[in-house]
């Protein structure tokens, strides 16, 4: 049986979904494409409603808090993409059979909790309870935000000759979720400071502030062009994303990419390329080259790291990674390897 892990394939994608969502609205801005991270709908007034969905994450081996922080804020990652703080949010919560009573009081006290703390009001969903459901997935969610359409960055309106920044380290989550779901296997590799480091970087997972300190540099509109949060294929998946959903080509300088050494020695332990892995915290920013100094001063104010990797191109030549001054085409990792990495050590039985 063909078997397959993450998110689908970009041209399975671009065959089953994008020419099949259903009737055609003028109203709709920006739709379901690769790569993009929100849909826009248009409002009266110049205003418009911009939402984004992801699963919920239910994860035993990190904790109920730790699982409900993500629930809520790789949801908000992908809002913040826009410039703006989510405003509302639709939860659908398909729980397991003997997940308990006490359990979920935790659970959603701790989703109550992060939506208050970043000013999301729950407007609704549905919470039920499925036999065999042993899923690390507990369902899936919705945030939406209103503002004014102009003030709306969409991750299409890249430009070629735009840098490209990208906040905080790669692999950030993979680290994070790693060491804390196999803490004896990374003190015994990687000592007890990697281990502690790893897990204390767990709630540097949101890229909120990042976009929005980014969005909100003084007359932003004319220096940010698009955003782009890091998820599967870490942030060489997610700049190769903005090249396509933006039409453009790309040069990325692979001695720049930013990978600290905590992420490094963690994925070295699972045999993972940190450039090309799960990293939920870190932003991808595409801004006019005359303004990288300042956004990333607007950054570093607030000790957000933020370095430029590369620049947009005409989209004939291509994505390019260079190491050594050697070109070469980026590949798209259609699967991230984070998740045989992660399954594998369950299966070993690493702890």
């Amino acid at each position: 049986m063909e078997q397959r892990l993450g998110k689908m394939e970009h041209h399975l994608v671009e065959q089953f979904i994008v020419n099949r969502c259903g009737q055609q609205r003028s109203e709709v801005a920006t739709g379901p494409s690769f790569g993009a991270d929100v849909a826009v709908i248009d409002l009266p007034g110049g205003m418009a409603l911009a939402l984004t969905s992801d699963p919920l994450s239910l994860i035993p081996s990190l904790g109920l808090q730790e699982s409900a922080w993500l629930s809520v804020h790789l949801m908000a990652n992908d809002m913040a993409t826009t410039g703006q703080a989510p405003m509302y949010g639709q939860f659908v919560l398909n729980l397991p059979s003997t997940f308990s009573k006490q359990d979920f009081k935790m659970y959603w006290e701790y989703i109550h909790k992060f939506c208050v703390e970043i000013n999301v009001a729950i407007t609704g969903g549905h919470t039920g309870f499925v036999e065999g459901q042993h899923s690390a997935i507990a369902g899936g969610g919705t945030l939406a935000t209103v503002a004014p359409k102009d003030k709306l960055l969409v991750s299409k309106s890249a430009e070629a000759g735009n840098a490209i920044l990208v906040t905080k380290t790669c692999a950030l989550s993979s680290a994070a979720i790693l060491a804390m779901s196999f803490p004896q296997t990374v003190k015994n590799q990687a000592g007890a400071e990697i281990y502690q480091l790893a897990c204390d970087s767990f709630y540097h997972t949101s890229s909120l502030q990042d976009a929005l300190l980014a969005a909100g540099v003084s007359d932003a509109q004319n220096k940010v062009t698009a955003m782009h949060d890091v998820t599967e294929g870490g942030v060489l998946g997610a700049i190769y994303e903005l090249c396509v959903v933006s039409g453009n080509g790309a040069t990325i300088y692979n001695n720049q990419l930013p990978v600290a050494e905590v992420q490094e020695q963690v994925c070295k332990i699972f045999g993972l390329d940190p450039r090309c892995c799960i990293g939920a915290g870190s932003m991808i920013i595409a801004c006019k080259k005359e303004f990288v100094a300042e956004i990333v001063t607007c950054l570093a104010k607030e000790k957000i790291p933020c370095v430029a990797v590369g620049e947009l191109c005409d989209k004939r030549k291509g994505i390019k990674l260079v190491n050594n001054d050697k070109f070469t085409d980026l590949k798209y990792v259609e699967t991230d390897p984070y998740w045989p990495a992660f399954y594998e050590a369950l299966k070993k039985g690493s702890t």
